[in-house]
């Protein structure tokens, strides 16, 4: 029992040092700057939800997956590090989340729909969900059968749950800061966010570069 538990624990820490909610708080607050409060509560939800899906789903599947569509880590990682790049560059600039400018009511529904997308891209993936998660998702679950399954799937749960409170509380810091300091605070993230991207992609060009060398020898 005391082994199971350590287990859990482990497994809980590992997502929670890569999956950082603390960090990933002022990222959110910065993607989600221009949206109200249930807007962004929906962006949270959504963006949990789809993480929660995509490493259940790498979990089970994850070595298949990559294998069925010839996909390597360090192939995702490059992708990821440039979206996660690109979408940093443009907060980093001022970047407006929707190009709706006056919306009418017909337009209102796309605007909201353009900035349930965040929750997706770049929120869920890649960096919730990003490669270094599914990575650790895909090692922890194939560790022992149908338990450590559900003991990954759990600790990214609880993880998911804990990360919700923070980003809704997230709100308070919106309301105290103001729209000045939300803007200073897009621009920041954007940075962080751009240098994310950037290490990502050093990553998974050494990871790539590794497996070349390592085929070379064979």
């Amino acid at each position: 029992m005391d082994t199971f538990i350590s287990h859990a624990f482990s497994v809980f820490m590992g997502f929670f040092a890569i999956m950082n909610p603390i960090a990933n708080t002022p990222v959110f607050l910065g993607l989600t700057a221009e949206d109200d409060l249930r807007t962004r509560r929906k962006v949270a939800f959504k963006a949990l939800v789809t993480s929660f899906v995509i490493i259940v789903v790498f979990s089970a599947a994850g070595k298949l997956i990559f294998e069925l569509f010839g996909i390597t880590l360090s192939a995702f990682r490059i992708m990821g590090g440039v979206l996660v790049a690109l979408i940093g560059y443009q907060m980093l600039h001022g970047g407006e989340h929707s190009p709706v400018q006056h919306p009418s009511d017909e337009d209102k529904q796309t605007s909201l729909e353009a900035e349930l997308e965040v929750a997706i891209t770049p929120l869920a993936m890649p960096i919730l969900a990003g490669p270094g998660t599914i990575a650790t998702a895909m090692n922890f679950s194939s560790s022992g059968g149908v338990t450590a399954f559900i003991v990954t799937v759990a600790a990214f749960l609880l993880l998911c749950v804990i990360s919700y409170v923070f980003f809704v509380s997230g709100e308070r810091i919106v309301t105290y800061i103001g729209d000045n300091g939300i803007k200073v605070v897009t621009r920041m993230m954007g940075l962080i966010l751009a240098v994310i991207g950037v290490q990502m992609l050093i990553n998974g060009i050494g990871g790539a570069i590794a497996g070349f060398q390592q085929m070379g020898v064979g």
